[in-house]
């Protein structure tokens, strides 16, 4: 089957972007700070990635796919420290469980899943290339990136420099620091703290600063080409990872190569409850885990996240979710029966829409209206086929 070229968001540009085609792909989306179960922000987002995933591995590429884990962070030591247990042993147990959470929706693994801890060494040579060039400097003893060093800084998330200060504010940063040379300057390398682990490095014992690991991360592992003008083909995230984190990355990247972190930036929407945006702080947050122990088909969940478009700001409530399982149930019985209406134009409808900005919206719809004309009695398709698709492209299986 010929696979029609893939379209995707690009967040720098504010348009849909055709990915180039290639024999292999490069792709890393920001992994989770694993202080808390999985719940249906880190779903939706992952859920798109894998969409990518199968859909590049279905058109006979390669997908070199690396997922870091923040295994060390403030909010992780808050949590340990909160609830009376070490902070090691925390993140272990929440990574488990995050694994299962993505293994029970057919999640496809990253190729390569990366801590931040085992990424120290790598961080600390980014940090020494970017000091050579002038780009760091020292606040009381800890580290920090220049982001007037970058002549492009600004230019993946387009926000004003009030807009900039508020969100660094909200998401980790520091911008009233004493001693910056600029608010949004971002910490890279972090001294220990009393009663705060720390690693041994060439610049003192400490730890790294949630940026540059994902950039030491993503420029090691998946191995960018010298020849190309980009290091890798898609950086991603949810979209509350444009500012400042993935602006960071790709400021860093440039610092540290001279060359742009991604040729395609993409970002999911987040997922709100009930007409409110979801929280940690307001305790609506929907657990994955919750959700599979109430017996919910793990593929309704897919199916439900899937019925709009990846990059929307929707919610979630319990219609949605009710209505998704009817409609996997009589996907189910269709499948079963392996007697299904016409396959052909299905199939090519499901390829050209994923091909479209991932258009699963669209999806649903031509699937559900197959499945009613199976149900009608409508026969000629060929099941293998259609199994094939459902499989490779959305991870459904009976």
């Amino acid at each position: 089957m010929v696979f029609p070229a893939i379209r995707l968001t690009d967040t720098a540009t504010s348009s849909k972007k055709v990915l180039t085609k290639k024999k292999q792909y490069r792709m890393y989306v920001c992994g989770i700070t694993p202080y808390d179960a999985t719940h249906l922000g880190h779903a939706a987002t992952y859920l798109s990635f894998d969409l990518i995933h199968r859909l590049l591995l279905a058109s006979g590429a390669k997908v070199n796919y690396v997922q870091n884990i923040t295994d060390i962070d403030e909010p992780l030591l808050e949590r340990a420290n909160r609830d009376g247990v070490k902070w090691d042993e925390l993140a272990a147990d929440q990574i488990e469980l995050f694994r299962k959470d993505m293994t029970a929706l057919q999640v496809i693994p990253p190729t390569s899943y990366v801590g931040a801890i085992e990424s120290i060494p790598l961080v600390t040579q980014a940090i020494d290339i970017m000091s050579s060039n002038k780009s760091t400097y020292e606040v009381d003893k800890d580290l920090y990136f220049s982001v007037n060093h970058d002549g492009k800084f600004g230019s993946l998330s387009h926000l004003t420099q009030s807009e900039m200060l508020e969100l660094f504010s909200q998401r980790g940063g520091d911008p009233t620091l004493s001693g910056k040379r600029d608010p949004l300057d971002c910490l890279i390398w972090m001294q220990q703290r009393p009663n705060e682990p720390g690693w041994s490095s060439t610049h003192g014992s400490g730890r790294p600063g949630w940026h540059i690991e994902c950039t030491a991360i993503a420029m090691e592992f998946l191995k960018p080409d010298s020849a190309e003008e980009e290091l890798i083909d898609i950086q991603g995230g949810g979209s509350d990872l444009i500012f400042p984190h993935h602006e960071m990355c790709a400021a860093q990247a440039r610092a540290i190569s001279g060359k742009e972190l991604a040729t395609h930036y993409v970002h999911a929407g987040m997922i709100g409850l009930d007409g409110e945006k979801m929280s940690k702080s307001k305790g609506n947050l929907v657990f994955v885990s919750s959700l599979l122990a109430s017996g919910i088909d793990p593929f309704a969940i897919r199916w439900a996240l899937m019925s709009d478009h990846y990059k929307s700001e929707r919610m979630w409530n319990n219609e949605l979710l009710d209505q998704a399982a009817i409609e996997v149930e009589q996907l189910n019985n269709v499948m079963k029966s392996q007697t299904v209406a016409p396959t052909d134009q299905l199939a090519i409808s499901i390829i050209e829409f994923l091909s479209d900005d991932l258009d699963t919206s669209s999806v649903v719809k031509a699937i559900n209206k197959w499945v009613n004309a199976s149900l009608n009695g409508e026969t000629g398709g060929d099941y293998q086929q259609i199994s094939a698709v459902l499989k490779n492209l959305l991870g459904f299986s009976i």
